[in-house]
């Protein structure tokens, strides 16, 4: 590796960690609308979102002059790569937030109503796998990250089962019903931010072991179902 791609590369890794940070933050807010929303923080994730994306852009572009300058091979192609779609994936994360914190603020409404607190936990647990994934890069640890994809399936059950009740209240209380889309859409939304932490931590196998677990266990199935 020559001295100015590991320049390059440190630069690279700081900018990505940056952004991280600044999207954890973003989500931590933004779940905390769910107790005690706020136009205000609303609009500030707005404008930070537009940022993400400006951030986003920039990342993308530096990885691609790396690539065509250094033409990079094995660990840091692989780093160059994951870099990208971890970028991406914070980007859309960060799209998530400014979600939940709208979805939040339609509950401004009706004062009385209450988030269940299997919807503050599932938050609460999809945030940390996004933290987790993020620390399994800057550790290089592809044994945590594949503990978080394992994690998925429990936020899964957790969205399935918040639904259902969901609806269920939406057929016992109709008068809410604005108020339980509003909370449905988070729900929803939260499921999606465990999938990009998940998908953050299937890049960080990549990266250090090299092999592409994205649909792995589906490919199995596959293959013993065949004859």
């Amino acid at each position: 590796m020559t001295v100015h791609m590991q320049l390059d590369l440190s630069e690279l890794h700081r900018e990505l960690l940056a952004m991280c940070t600044r999207v954890e933050d973003m989500i931590h807010r933004s779940v905390g609308q769910l107790s005690s929303p706020d136009f205000q923080v609303t609009r500030e994730l707005i404008q930070e979102d537009n940022e993400i994306d400006r951030w986003d852009v920039r990342i993308e572009d530096h990885c691609l002059k790396i690539l065509a300058l250094y033409q990079p091979v094995a660990v840091d192609l692989r780093r160059i790569t994951t870099v990208m779609k971890v970028a991406a994936e914070l980007e859309r994360v960060a799209d998530l937030a400014v979600s939940i914190s709208e979805r939040a603020c339609g509950l401004l409404n009706t004062p009385q109503f209450s988030v269940p607190s299997q919807l503050t936990e599932m938050a609460t647990r999809a945030v940390s796998m996004l933290h987790r994934s993020i620390d399994c890069y800057v550790d290089m640890d592809s044994q945590l990250a594949r503990q978080i994809c394992e994690e998925d399936d429990e936020i899964d059950r957790m969205n399935e089962e918040l639904i259902n009740d969901l609806i269920q209240r939406m057929h016992e209380s109709p008068d809410q019903i604005d108020a339980l889309l509003h909370l449905f859409s988070a729900v929803r939304t939260i499921e999606r931010v465990a999938d990009h932490a998940t998908n953050i931590a299937e890049d960080i196998v990549y990266l250090v072991e090299g092999k592409i677990i994205r649909h792995a266990g589906k490919f199995e199935r596959e293959d013993q179902a065949s004859p």
